[in-house]
């Protein structure tokens, strides 16, 4: 629910963005600006995923060992 609201109000500044833009009423380093900062937000998801990947590699390989030690003396 609060996802779509977020979802929604992006896309609605955005829009409103777009038409200053096309008028000439939105200064360039404000555009730019956004742009770092969401960039900079998708570095920090990435790293975030990897960080996740690496500890689902990490179980699989626990999952593993306990598969091939444990599975007769069950």
């Amino acid at each position: 629910m609060l996802k779509e609201l977020l979802k929604k109000i992006s896309e609605w500044t955005l829009q409103k963005e777009e038409e200053l833009a096309k008028n000439c009423e939105i200064p360039i380093e404000t555009i730019d600006k956004q742009i770092k900062t969401l960039k900079q937000k998708k570095e920090e998801i990435l790293n975030q995923v990897q960080e996740i990947d690496e500890l689902i590699s990490r179980l699989e390989k626990i999952k593993n060992i306990e598969l091939l030690k444990c599975k007769g003396k069950k």
